[in-house]
């Protein structure tokens, strides 16, 4: 039986070439967070974790932003 899951939704925009990377340090961190696409054209994911995750996920995003980030004049 599931138990219950309570969980935060996060929408992103990344730099569209970092998806795959982003995705392979999240593989790493077991349960941390689930990402999924969204319009990888425009760098757009989501990043679906637990309320008990949330503290972790946004310092692993802190801790990754330079490494993740869209430059917003490369929209073409």
């Amino acid at each position: 039986m599931c138990k219950n899951f309570n969980s935060e939704e996060l929408y992103l925009r990344i730099s569209p070439g970092r998806f795959h990377y982003l995705k392979n340090l999240l593989e790493g961190y077991d349960g941390l967070a689930i990402l999924s696409s969204v319009d990888m054209k425009y760098g757009l994911v989501r990043l679906k974790f637990s309320l008990e995750n949330r503290k972790a996920v946004l310092a692993f995003l802190e801790s990754e932003a330079v490494n993740i980030k869209q430059n917003i004049y490369n929209l073409d």
